[in-house]
């Protein structure tokens, strides 16, 4: 009788071989499952509470797959390819869930079958890049010097990102402002320079798009009310410095034995600060702002002397002030040059609903600019910031690359068919697994239909017609409840958000096929965790 080989810790779970690769798909299905009705126009929304009995109100496939904290380790690569996709190109998050989840599912008969997941996995490899050069072959590339098209092209593509989004009724309103918004970044397109802050009350349309910065009005001491709230062409100090009085005396320990003494320092410190004050004064600033506090004393100094001040400036927000107004942030007040104070055409502090905020207009020379959100319940306007960020991500990456494909399914209708038709020319086993990956491309219109209540069967028939005729962009219309060709009535995204999300998706349908078995470690108890050493075999220490 052989003896037993204890390998594993007592408790490890292990489960391997073809059921645990068809428990790992169905995992990855309960995913999809819970964001595939949220794709489209029609799609629905997720209404998600944490723990702390915050609420979230969401269509969009990162947000909720982040929310919902899912622990299976197979489905949580479905999470991390919506990520990606979000951090990539913003759009498109559901849409590659949906086509990792409809790939395994399609392919799910195939290893119950008992075909070996290395062949699935090259034929799924092969089917993608069949599908990237069909999508490079059939884009539209726009003309980069007509800047007029290129402004139009960019708006529909943020038009089409938002129709899917809780504020698709002013998708007009909002894409224009976002095409403006991004247009007028420098080159590298940092998206970090677009501020966005939400302020309650108010419609949508109340909304604005500031060519500069603007932020909420910081805590202020007495004597801010005498300060003027509005200059033209004004010089701004940045500054990281606490024009406090405490702020001299944590820096020093001394001892007296005399009131005569300790009044000198008390004067000394006053000077100081007075000093420093004086200083920025002379520099010709009419504008300081500080990430630390500004004191009463330095408040009412300012005000006598017509400056404006503002102490705990949120970093971020300083940091874009320097973007757009020049200068520079500065940790001592020693020797201000005129290089080092940034100038904007016209400084305002002005009331925004219940809030104050202070604006900075750079106007045509801006290169970061603010959007300042007005709108309902806090859950609406952090589902409106959400869906900016999407359609600001569209933007950028369509600015970057000027090639874009037909919506609604159309590019997905014309891939299944490109696939189909190459399955034939193939021989082997190959050519069974292409055909159910083509398959899998119908997931998009068929989900856009069931979303909207069409008949998605019929819907489909006629689609795989007119894709057949060789009519590239036909798709689903959702307006008029049948298909119609997308690219006419401006459904357009770009072409990168339909590679990386075939890519992704494809790549997280291969890592899921190539584990055959998960190994699950027990919690190490507390006798576990001790240092072996600890244990006691006789050993002395070293």
């Amino acid at each position: 009788m052989q003896p037993q080989i204890i390998l594993l810790k007592e408790g490890t779970d292990a489960s391997q071989g073809k059921q645990q690769l068809i428990s790992n798909i169905n995992a990855c299905q309960v995913v999809v499952d819970a964001v595939k009705t949220t794709l489209g126009p029609r799609g629905m929304d997720k209404l998600i509470v944490d723990q702390n009995g915050k609420a979230t109100i969401s269509n969009d496939g990162a947000t909720i797959l982040k929310l919902l904290e899912v622990v299976h380790p197979a489905a949580k690569t479905l999470v991390y390819i919506a990520n990606a996709q979000d951090a990539e190109v913003g759009d498109g998050t559901t849409s590659v869930v949906l086509l990792a989840g409809e790939f395994l599912k399609q392919l799910k008969p195939f290893i119950e079958e008992g075909v070996h997941p290395r062949i699935i996995i090259k034929a799924l490899r092969l089917a993608l890049k069949v599908a990237i050069d069909k999508i490079n072959e059939v884009s539209i590339k726009i003309d980069k010097t007509n800047e007029r098209s290129v402004v139009k092209f960019a708006e529909e593509c943020a038009a089409t990102s938002m129709s899917s989004k809780l504020i698709h009724q002013q998708k007009e309103f909002f894409s224009s402002m976002v095409v403006k918004a991004v247009m007028m970044l420098d080159d590298m397109l940092p998206l970090n320079m677009i501020g966005i802050k939400k302020v309650s009350g108010g419609a949508l349309e109340d909304s604005e798009l500031v060519k500069g910065v603007a932020f909420k009005k910081t805590f202020s001491y007495a004597g801010f009310e005498m300060q003027p709230k509005k200059y033209q062409d004004c010089k701004i100090a940045l500054l990281n410095i606490e024009l406090e009085l405490k702020a001299e005396r944590d820096n020093a320990e001394v001892r007296v034995d005399n009131v005569v003494e300790y009044q000198k320092i008390v004067d000394a410190e006053w000077q100081i600060l007075y000093d420093k004050l004086d200083k920025i004064h002379k520099s010709g600033a009419q504008v300081v702002l500080s990430k630390l506090p500004i004191g009463d004393v330095a408040t009412q100094y300012f005000a006598d002397r017509d400056m404006f001040c503002a102490g705990r400036v949120p970093e971020e927000d300083l940091k874009r002030t320097m973007k757009a107004c020049g200068g520079s942030i500065l940790t001592t007040v020693h020797d201000i040059k005129e290089s080092d104070l940034g100038r904007c055409e016209m400084f305002e502090e002005k009331q925004i609903g219940g809030e104050r905020f202070n604006f900075f207009y750079e106007g045509s020379r801006a290169k970061t600019c603010t959007f300042i959100l007005r709108g309902g319940a806090e859950q609406f306007l952090e589902e409106t910031e959400r869906s900016l960020h999407d359609a600001i991500m569209v933007v950028k990456r369509i600015l970057k690359t000027n090639a874009c494909v037909a919506g609604g399914g159309a590019i997905e209708m014309q891939l299944m068919k490109t696939l189909r038709d190459y399955s034939r020319v193939i021989a082997g086993k190959e050519q069974l697994l292409i055909a159910a990956i083509a398959r899998a491309l119908e997931v998009i219109p068929r989900q856009l239909c069931d979303n909207a209540g069409f008949d998605a069967t019929n819907i489909l028939n006629k689609l795989r017609q007119k894709h057949h005729q060789g009519s590239y962009w036909f798709g689903v219309d959702i307006n008029s409840e049948d298909i119609g060709d997308n690219m006419i009535i401006h459904v357009w995204e770009p072409a990168l958000v339909k590679i990386n999300a075939l890519t992704a998706a494809t790549e997280a349908a291969c890592l899921i096929l190539s584990v055959d078995e998960t190994i699950k470690n027990p919690k190490s108890s507390q006798e576990n965790s001790a240092p072996p050493m600890s244990r006691g075999m006789g050993r002395r220490p070293m």
